[in-house]
């Protein structure tokens, strides 16, 4: 008996740690398809950024939004968007809590996973391929080095080759402030700024890409960094306040990404979106949200359409 006494404390400890061990099994393994149809939604973690994901008086709408709502009609089951911040969407969808330091990738603890699939103009980088999975690409884009109208800089004359574009225009910024954000595709870190000579400047004032053309506008830098699909935003939307300048980025690409524990919904996603792409229906979105993406890149569309 005393025998006993001694060993039962190990004994539920040791259970403990089993029990400790499932919940977190359980509470952070993101789903995949079937539980998805069990469950009978898609839950679609969205940013709010350009034209993917928007506010509107009626609700969010936006190109990713009704793709992700025609997804979850071929599924069968009832939409849900899930809204979410940069620094959370990985978690969210993961159930991991991550920090990025460099090209490495550190897990530093659990949280609840609160979305299927993230869909919000999301650039495939390297650093987020050990993270999470990525579809075929959605959407073209590339960094650009957006300014001022009254700025100084003056755009490049394109030579027809991208890196030497790339480096006459990182040749322009010794000393001009460059606004940025840590952590998204506008990481200076990504495009080897730092050793330009620049006047790196962070963006905190909030979360949200959407913020950082008219900061720049209200003087927080003389230029900044933006996507293709953003700038196109911000040139529609504040004409003859900025120009652009020229590339900072080869070619990149867009897609939508799930946990890596849900190969089935990257399965089902990738053939729903190659339908799309092939009946029209994509390029009508496109068309709707970013027409003007068709005078820049229109060969990515085409392609699309007959893969």
């Amino acid at each position: 008996m005393k025998r006993f006494r001694m060993i039962f404390p190990k004994i539920l400890r040791a259970i403990g740690v089993v029990v400790t061990g499932c919940l977190m099994t359980s509470s952070v393994l993101a789903d995949d398809l079937a539980d998805i149809r069990r469950r009978g939604v898609l839950r679609h973690l969205g940013v709010t950024y350009a034209n993917f994901v928007m506010e509107s008086e009626p609700g969010m709408i936006g190109l990713d939004v009704e793709l992700m709502q025609l997804f979850a009609k071929h599924l069968g089951v009832r939409y849900e968007l899930v809204k979410t911040t940069w620094s959370d969407v990985f978690g969210d969808l993961t159930g991991k809590k991550i920090n990025v330091e460099g090209d490495n990738v550190v897990v530093t603890g659990t949280t609840s996973v609160r979305g299927d699939i993230i869909a919000n103009g999301l650039t495939i980088l390297p650093y987020r391929e050990k993270i999470v999975d990525y579809s075929i690409p959605t959407f073209p884009t590339g960094v650009w080095l957006i300014a001022r109208a009254d700025s100084p800089i003056k755009p490049i004359e394109p030579s027809g080759n991208i890196d030497t574009d790339i480096q006459r225009v990182k040749a322009l910024l010794s000393k001009r402030s460059v606004l940025t954000m840590k952590n998204t595709c506008l990481d200076p870190d990504l495009y080897g700024l730092t050793e330009t000579g620049s006047d790196i400047r962070y963006h905190t004032a909030s979360q949200s890409l959407n913020d950082i053309a008219p900061a720049i506008l209200n003087g927080a830098a003389e230029a900044t960094l933006l996507d293709i699909p953003d700038a196109l935003v911000a040139l529609q939307k504040y004409p003859g306040e900025i120009k652009i300048i020229g590339p900072v980025s080869p070619p990149q690409f867009m897609g939508v990404a799930v946990a890596k524990s849900s190969p089935e919904i990257l399965k089902e996603f990738n053939q729903f979106f190659k339908l799309c792409c092939k009946d029209g229906t994509y390029e009508a979105l496109v068309q709707k949200y970013y027409p003007s993406i068709f005078l820049y890149l229109a060969d990515f569309f085409t392609a699309q359409k007959g893969s």
